[in-house]
C-alpha cells in the first residue's frame, strides 16, 4: 500500500465542502485536514477531491461482449475493456449487472452467462481490474428459463445483489406499448417479428411472474443476498416489494411509485441519463422531479459510465436545497449503504482510500486520477 498526501484539494466532505488535504495510510483515509497540508504531497491545484462511485446498475458490460447483433468479443477482454471505462469514469465499486433469463425472442445472453462471470473471475484472481467488481444478477421474470439459470449460476459464482426485473410489454417500464415497439428495433428485427414476438410476451408473461417471483425471493433470502425491484409503477408494486423485503427500488416509473417506496424506507435509485437527458427514454417519470420531491436517493449510470459523475455534479445546478455533499452521496455513500458496504463511499478517517480527483471543465467533471485503496487505477 502506498502512504501519501493529497493537498490543495477541494474536499467533497459527508456534510460541506472545504479547501484541504487527506493523507492516505495502508489503503485508508488516515487524517483530513483544512487549509495547508503539514507536509508535502500531491497538489492537485484545487481539483475536487470525492469518494470513488459505487456504480449499483450498469447494463454496459453486455455491449462489450456483445457490440452487434450476433457478434460475440472475447469474454475476457470485453470484460478488461469495460472495467477500463469504469474505472476512468471514476468508479471505484461496480456491481456488473448480468442478464439470468432468455427472452422468447432468443435475445439476453443465455448460457454465455457462465461465460463472461468466469471471465471476470479469471481476471479478478489474476489482479486485471482496476475497479472492484461485484455481481448485479438481473433475473426476467417472464423467461421460462431464469430459474434454473440462477440456481446454476449461484453455485459457480458470488451473487451480491438481484433485481426481480419483468420487461413485459404493457407494463411498467413499457406501459406504452408504442413506445416499446420503437425500443425492440434497436435489433435491427422488423415491426411484424416485433408484434409476434410481443403477443407471445403478453401470453406468457403473467404465468412465469407468478411463479419465478417467489421462487426467486425465497432463494435470495436464503442465501441473504439483497433484493432490488425494477420499475415499479403502482402502489400495488410497492406493496409487493415491501412484503418481499426488497431493500432498493430500480427506477421507478410513476412519482406515485417512487413516494410510496421512499415513504416504506425502500431506497430509491434512478438513472443518471435520465436527469441529465431531463426525462425518461421510455416516457416515465423524470429524475429530476423525484429529487425535487426529495424522493431520489441514488443514481445509476444505467447505460453510460460518464453519466455518472456528470449527473452528480449537476444535480446543485438543476435542484435548489441539494448541495454538492448530498449530491455526491447519491453515487457514492447511498448506494454503498444500501448494499451493506460501510468500509467505502465518503471522505472519513478509516474509511477504505477510494478516491476521485475530479477538474470541472466549463463545467464538465473530468477524471484526473482514481485511487482504489490507496492504489492508483487511472
Amino acid at each position: 500500500m502506498q502512504n501519501f498526501v493529497i493537498e490543495n484539494a477541494t474536499l467533497v466532505l459527508p456534510d460541506r465542502v472545504q479547501h484541504g488535504w487527506l493523507a492516505v495510510a495502508d489503503g485508508l483515509i488516515a487524517e483530513i485536514g483544512e487549509g495547508r497540508a503539514p507536509e508535502r504531497g500531491l497538489d492537485i491545484g484545487g481539483d475536487h477531491l470525492i469518494p470513488g462511485l459505487v456504480e449499483l446498475h450498469t447494463d454496459h458490460l453486455e455491449s462489450h461482449y456483445a457490440p452487434r447483433p450476433k457478434v460475440r468479443w472475447h469474454p475476457l477482454g470485453a470484460v478488461l475493456a469495460y472495467d477500463a471505462q469504469i474505472a476512468a469514469s471514476g468508479i471505484t465499486t461496480v456491481f456488473d449487472s448480468l442478464r439470468a433469463g432468455s427472452d422468447p425472442d432468443g435475445s439476453g445472453l443465455g448460457s454465455e452467462l457462465d461465460a463472461l462471470a468466469s471471465a471476470i473471475d479469471t481476471a479478478r484472481r489474476g489482479d486485471l481490474l482496476r475497479a472492484e467488481h461485484r455481481t448485479h444478477l438481473r433475473c426476467e421474470l417472464p423467461s421460462a428459463d431464469v430459474l434454473p439459470t440462477v440456481e446454476s449460476f449461484s453455485a459457480r459464482h458470488a451473487i451480491d445483489l438481484i433485481s426481480l426485473m419483468d420487461h413485459t410489454p404493457g407494463q411498467r417500464q413499457f406501459r406504452d406499448i408504442g413506445k416499446y415497439e420503437t425500443y425492440a428495433t434497436r435489433g435491427g428485427r422488423s415491426l411484424d417479428e416485433i408484434r409476434t414476438a410481443t403477443a407471445r410476451k403478453i401470453a406468457e408473461g403473467t404465468a412465469l411472474n407468478a411463479a419465478n417471483r417467489p421462487a426467486l425471493v425465497a432463494l435470495a433470502r436464503s442465501r441473504g443476498i439483497p433484493l432490488a425491484s425494477h420499475d415499479d409503477t403502482t402502489l400495488a408494486d410497492v406493496d409487493l416489494a415491501a412484503g418481499e423485503g426488497v431493500a432498493l427500488a430500480e427506477f421507478p416509473t410513476t412519482r406515485e411509485a417512487a413516494e410510496a417506496a421512499h415513504g416504506r424506507g425502500i431506497t430509491v435509485m434512478m438513472g443518471a441519463p435520465n436527469l441529465l437527458r431531463g426525462g425518461s427514454h421510455s416516457g416515465n417519470v423524470a429524475a429530476h422531479d423525484l429529487a425535487e420531491a426529495g424522493f431520489l436517493d441514488i443514481l445509476s449510470s444505467d447505460y453510460v459510465p460518464a453519466s455518472l459523475a456528470m449527473a452528480a455534479f449537476l444535480i446543485p445546478e438543476r435542484v435548489p436545497g441539494i448541495g454538492l455533499s448530498a449530491a455526491i452521496a447519491t453515487v457514492t455513500a447511498n448506494p454503498a449503504r444500501a448494499t451493506g458496504l460501510t468500509d467505502r463511499g465518503e471522505l472519513r478517517e478509516g474509511l477504505r482510500a477510494d478516491l476521485a480527483r475530479v477538474r470541472l471543465a466549463d463545467g464538465l467533471p473530468v477524471m484526473r486520477e482514481v485511487w482504489r485503496a490507496g492504489i492508483r487505477i487511472v
